[in-house]
């Protein structure tokens, strides 16, 4: 039996990442006509939807377990913090502030990002959590 709450987490995900996508390219990462510059967020973008998207496919029909969604939301949370939130990025917070004209839409972007990062991080430990207790079930069952 797949956990709904890890599930519902896992959707949320792909919910607010739609959101930080469209604030990308809302923010320039991204123009029309494409150029060679937007082929990574391309392909990263890519990369993410299939692993939300097969990730979810795979848990869903039992083929993975807690374990594969705790991995992937923290290599998550760890991407979308070396991407906004180290010293090493080139889009802190105060770029997605200034990247608007309005201050609202500017704390929106914002606020957005902050809540996948959380959400992500709430996942990674609800997974893992589930990842455990399933590793000492098991290690209880009778051989």
């Amino acid at each position: 039996m797949r956990d709904q709450k890890l599930v519902a987490l896992v959707i949320l995900i792909a919910v607010l990442n739609v959101g930080h996508t469209i604030d990308h390219i809302a923010r320039g990462d991204v123009q029309w006509p494409l150029t060679i510059d937007a082929m990574p967020f391309i392909a990263v973008s890519a990369i993410i939807y299939a692993l939300i998207g097969f990730g979810l496919y795979l848990y869903w029909t039992g083929r993975v377990g807690p374990r594969f969604l705790a991995i992937a939301a923290g290599l998550g949370a760890a991407f979308g913090w070396f991407g906004h939130f180290s010293p090493f990025t080139d889009q802190p917070p105060q770029h997605i502030l200034h990247a608007y004209r309005s201050v609202a839409v500017g704390w929106l972007a914002l606020g957005w990002l902050i809540a996948l990062m959380l959400t992500l991080i709430v996942a990674t430990i609800y997974a893992g959590k589930l990842w455990l207790r399933q590793g000492r079930a098991q290690a209880d069952e009778p051989s």
